[in-house]
């Protein structure tokens, strides 16, 4: 039985204040690519960019990105990606799309060091065409002054990086106003995430109590979805704010 191709794919500035996030449209996209092939679309993860005076954004400057298994044509990708763009962006947005095929691609660090510059200093749509020519990264524009392709891809550099980003949402384990406890296995189950990572980048074992209160929030560490933990008052429990920031 053959491996399905895996394409990693992000976009970045297709919404305006008041609009639907960049996020949801990413979920969208996700949905409709996964239901024309019959593959499985992971969940979005918003990778948080440079907020700089001369960087045109609407509130966070951050680009969205997913993967995708399944039989599909870059083609195909992108006609049914460019429908949804042109479709729910707002009238003020300037999108980006970007999207590689993982099995046939072989630069991971020149993308991986776009999306860290991106975060940094101030990029350029030159920058990002020529980077994306380089490597054969596909790379285009659906509306306004299509700036979101620098965005575009830099989200896919960081998701390669692996250690860059949340997930988009949050998650109800039964927690409500109180604190919970769920061993590992239970939180996992819970969640579909793949794994609780201590702040020093230890794996917690299945049985491993973790006192869950408020927002329970994922990050891509690792390479893979994983619920932040840190220890504290004696007990595993749920990274806060401040330890999320840097996502």
């Amino acid at each position: 039985m053959s491996t399905l191709p895996q394409y990693l794919i992000a976009i970045d500035d297709t919404d305006d204040i008041g609009t639907r996030g960049t996020g949801d449209i990413a979920q969208q996209l996700g949905e409709i690519l996964a239901a024309d092939c019959g593959g499985v679309a992971s969940p979005v993860t918003r990778h948080q960019l440079l907020v700089h005076p001369d960087i045109p954004y609407t509130s966070h400057n951050s680009a969205m990105c997913f993967a995708l298994k399944g039989e599909i044509s870059p083609q195909r990708l992108k006609q049914l990606a460019s429908e949804l763009l042109e479709t729910e962006s707002a009238a003020a947005a300037d999108p980006g799309l970007a999207f590689l095929c993982l099995s046939s691609f072989a630069s991971h660090a020149a993308l991986v060091e776009f999306g860290v510059a991106a975060k940094r200093r101030v990029l350029t749509k030159d920058d990002a065409y020529q980077l994306a020519d380089t490597l054969g990264v596909h790379l285009s524009e659906h509306g306004g002054t299509g700036q979101g392709v620098i965005g575009a891809l830099a989200g896919l550099g960081l998701r390669l990086e692996g250690n860059d980003g949340r997930l988009k949402g949050h998650y109800d384990v039964g927690q409500g106003e109180n604190e919970l406890s769920l061993p590992v296995s239970a939180l996992l189950a819970k969640t579909g995430v793949a794994a609780v990572i201590a702040l020093d980048d230890t794996e917690l074992a299945a049985e491993v109590p973790v006192l869950i209160r408020g927002k329970l929030k994922a990050v891509w560490r690792q390479g893979r979805s994983a619920i932040l933990v840190s220890f504290r008052d004696g007990a595993w429990r749920n990274a806060g704010k401040q330890d999320l920031k840097e996502y």
